[in-house]
C-alpha cells in the first residue's frame, strides 16, 4: 500500500511538474512596444484612426503604446519634438513629409523610421535607392514621382477649360517645393497657361498671398504639397473661395472642409499601410531592408457645392472620371 500510495504521489508530482511551463507561459504578458507618432501638422484623428486599424490587422491590438507628438504646422518645432521621441527610446518612429522625416533623420541614426508622405526619399538622402534603403529610415511616398503636380495641372485644365492664369501657392522652407514648381511649369507651358509662383512660410502668410494672387489676376489657384497647408486647409479654402479663385488641392480632405477639386494619393491608405513597416520592424526586420513603396490609390474628388459658389462649370467628361462627388445635398 505504501509503494502504492509513494507511486500515485510520483505520478502526480511529474504530472505538475509537466504542467509548470504551460502555466509559466500562460503568466508571462505579452511585450508592449511604444511606436513614436510624429507630424508636422496638427492632430488627424482620421489617419490616426487608419494606422491604429492597420496595427489591429497584423495582430498589434492592445501590446502597442503610440506616443503622439505635433508640430501644427511650424517646422522648428520639430528638432525638439524629435528628440523627445528618441529619449523615450521608442522601437519605431512614424513621420509625415520630408521636413519630418529630415528632423527625426538628424535626431537617430539607430532608431528605425517609417515615413509616410514623403515625396522624393532618395534626392533627399533619407534612402540610398528605393530597392534597398540602406539607413534607418524606410516607408511610403506621397507621390509616384514628382509628375504627379503636372497631372494635377493638366486635370484641372480640363476639368475648367477656361482657366488661362493659374497661382501656384508652395512653401519655400519645404525641400519638395522647388522639384513640385517645376513639374507645374513644364505641365503648365505645354497647356498655355501663365504660372505663378506665390509664397507662405508661415500661417501669418497666407493672406497677404491670396491678395497677391488677385493683384495678379489669376483666375484658378493650385496648392503644393506642404503640412502647413494642410493644417490651414480650412482657412485657405475660405481663401479661395473669398477671392472667387477655383482651387485645385492635393489631399481630398481639402475638398471636404469646401474646396473645389483634388487629385492625389489615398492619405488613409497610406497610413494604414504604414502598419506594415512598423510589424515587419518590430518582428526584427530592418528598416534597411524594406524597399520604399509607391501609393498604389489615387483620388479625383470634385466637390459641387463649391462649384456652384464659384459659377464654374466642370467639364462633363471630367466630372464623369471623379472617383467621389460632393453633392450640394450632402
Amino acid at each position: 500500500m505504501a509503494r502504492q500510495a509513494n507511486r500515485r504521489g510520483f505520478i502526480r508530482s511529474l504530472a505538475l511538474l509537466a504542467a509548470l511551463p504551460l502555466v509559466s507561459r500562460a503568466q508571462v504578458p505579452k511585450k508592449t512596444y511604444r511606436i513614436g507618432y510624429l507630424r508636422r501638422t496638427s492632430r488627424q484623428p482620421v489617419h490616426l484612426e487608419a494606422f491604429r486599424r492597420g496595427l489591429q490587422d497584423f495582430g498589434h491590438g492592445g501590446n502597442v503604446v503610440i506616443e503622439e507628438r505635433y508640430a501644427d504646422g511650424a517646422t522648428e518645432r520639430l528638432p525638439s519634438l524629435a528628440a523627445e521621441l528618441v529619449g523615450l527610446k521608442v522601437e519605431v518612429i512614424v513621420v509625415d513629409g520630408t521636413a519630418t522625416a529630415s528632423a527625426v533623420k538628424k535626431a537617430t541614426a539607430s532608431i528605425p523610421v517609417g515615413f509616410v508622405v514623403v515625396s522624393d526619399p532618395v534626392a533627399h538622402g533619407f534612402v540610398k535607392s528605393m530597392a534597398r534603403p540602406g539607413t534607418n529610415l524606410t516607408g511610403l511616398t506621397v507621390t509616384a514621382g514628382y509628375e504627379l503636380t503636372g497631372k494635377r495641372i493638366e486635370l484641372f485644365k480640363a476639368a475648367i477649360p477656361e482657366l488661362s492664369r493659374v497661382a501656384l501657392l508652395g512653401n519655400p522652407t519645404n525641400p519638395s517645393t522647388a522639384p513640385f514648381l517645376r513639374e507645374a511649369e513644364r505641365a503648365g507651358r505645354a497647356l498655355g497657361l501663365q504660372l505663378q509662383s506665390f509664397e507662405a512660410t508661415r500661417t501669418s502668410d497666407l493672406e497677404q498671398a491670396f491678395n497677391a494672387v488677385a493683384r495678379w489676376g489669376g483666375n484658378g489657384l493650385s496648392t503644393l504639397n506642404d503640412a502647413m497647408f494642410y493644417s490651414e486647409r480650412e482657412r485657405i479654402v475660405k481663401l479661395a473661395l473669398k477671392h472667387g479663385l477655383p482651387a485645385i488641392y492635393p489631399e481630398s480632405e481639402f475638398v471636404e472642409a469646401g474646396g473645389l477639386m483634388s487629385y492625389g494619393p489615398d492619405h488613409d491608405d497610406l497610413f494604414r499601410r504604414a502598419a506594415f513597416y512598423v510589424d515587419k520592424i518590430l518582428k526584427g526586420t530592418k528598416a534597411a531592408d524594406l524597399p520604399v513603396e509607391q501609393p498604389s490609390k489615387f483620388d479625383f474628388v470634385v466637390n459641387s457645392r463649391a462649384a456652384a459658389t464659384l459659377g464654374v462649370t466642370i467639364a462633363p467628361a471630367v466630372l464623369l472620371r471623379a472617383d467621389r462627388v460632393i453633392r450640394a445635398k450632402e
